[in-house]
């Protein structure tokens, strides 16, 4: 499948932006060829799985110019280079402990001119500054992550949301939002986006305040 979807979804890309989309295959197969970053069978996928469910949180919410976001545990570049293709007046940093994924990330965001987005080789615990968000497409809880990265949050708002954490979840993430009722939010992509792949994928979001 190719970059047509992203299109389908998102119609007021620039030219500049439907170019740095379209790239994406071409590198993330050429580069998966070298270090693994997303399964072999599912690099046909990448749009729909990979780089439109990235951009399911800009369906929740449009960050604003100025917003700093932090990208954990970021693998090949995602949520982290979908995003800041859609929004250049955006400061992304994109962290991942294992350091061969980062050299992708890194490598895929230099090809396609991406001045707004940093990939550091790091552990969050390592990670000092405050960002406006933390996102992720969260293989731990939600309580995990907001362990790790409620240090990371600063407070001053700019955004229509509260300043939070922003994870990509699938399935059934009930029990694990269960202690953040009064401060959380879950969104259903199947309602934004008709692919099957998200017939059970979410976007969990957490205000930190």
């Amino acid at each position: 499948m190719n970059s047509d979807i992203i299109q389908e979804y998102f119609k007021d890309l620039t030219p500049h932006q439907v170019e740095q989309f379209e790239a994406l295959d071409a590198l993330y197969r050429e580069w998966n060829a070298k270090i693994n970053v997303i399964s072999r069978k599912d690099i046909d996928n990448l749009y729909p799985h990979h780089v439109l469910h990235s951009l399911g949180i800009a369906r929740i919410i449009r960050f604003r110019p100025g917003t700093e976001i932090l990208d954990i545990g970021t693998g090949g570049g995602f949520p982290g280079i979908p995003l800041a293709i859609l929004f250049p007046e955006v400061r992304f940093k994109l962290v991942d402990s294992i350091g061969k994924k980062i050299k992708v990330a890194t490598a895929v965001a230099e090809a396609i001119g991406l001045e707004n987005c940093e990939c550091r080789h790091m552990n969050v615990i390592e990670e000092k500054k405050r960002f406006d968000f933390v996102v992720s497409r969260a293989v731990m809880t939600m309580p995990e992550l907001l362990k790790l990265v409620r240090k990371n949050v600063h407070r001053e708002q700019r955004n229509s949301l509260p300043n939070g954490v922003i994870a990509l979840k699938g399935g059934d993430i009930s029990a694990e939002m269960q202690q953040f009722k009064h401060c959380s939010e879950v969104w259903d992509l199947s309602q934004y986006f008709s692919h099957p792949f998200f017939e059970t994928k979410k976007v969990a979001y957490v205000s930190v305040s």
